[in-house]
């Protein structure tokens, strides 16, 4: 049993509760962590905490040392001990950003990059590849025949490229501090 939680209007918890279940976990959904009961998650395996509510994630790691669940705390890592990763999708494509939590917002802004770029022409481009794959296996089976079948999807996936440009803000081009928030 997997816990997310997280108000029902907020986009990371809907989004990690999607994830969780997209992979096949049963989840709990817990809206307000205020009124959290700690038996909602001392059966838990996993449990992701969206507040930034440094009381009930000090709470939530006390109860993950006691009842060993993994423990994440979105953008509190100190608390948890599992970061997410961001993860960009497309069609059966999945491309996993980790900053091992030290740099949610440079995962986030790479995903969404990568979420703009793997459009629907990329979903359809990759679907069309794993039929052309399918054909090449079923027309060269058995080991004896799998140069030929690589050699067929290299052959497939020529002339796709992948252009990243990456901008910094410039504090950092000029090599001073970050700026601190007012």
């Amino acid at each position: 049993m997997c816990v997310v939680i997280g108000p029902a209007d907020d986009r990371e918890a809907v989004e990690k509760e999607a994830a969780l279940r997209e992979a096949g976990a049963r989840v709990r959904r817990i809206p307000d962590g205020a009124a959290l009961r700690d038996e909602e998650v001392a059966d838990a395996f996993f449990v992701i905490s969206t507040p930034q509510d440094e009381a009930l994630s000090a709470r939530l790691r006390e109860l993950a040392d006691r009842h060993r669940f993994l423990l994440c705390c979105i953008d509190q890592p100190r608390y948890g001990f599992v970061a997410m990763g961001a993860i960009a999708k497309a069609g059966p494509v999945r491309v996993a950003i980790w900053t091992a939590g030290l740099a949610p917002r440079v995962g986030k802004a790479l995903k969404e990059a990568l979420q703009r770029a793997m459009d629907a022409r990329f979903a359809r481009f990759v679907e069309r590849l794993a039929v052309h794959r399918a054909k090449t296996h079923a027309a060269n089976p058995g080991p004896a025949n799998s140069a030929q079948r690589r050699s067929a999807m290299i052959a497939a996936a020529r002339g796709f490229k992948a252009d990243v440009r990456l901008q910094y803000p410039p504090w950092f081009d000029e090599d001073r501090e970050p700026p601190s928030s007012a």
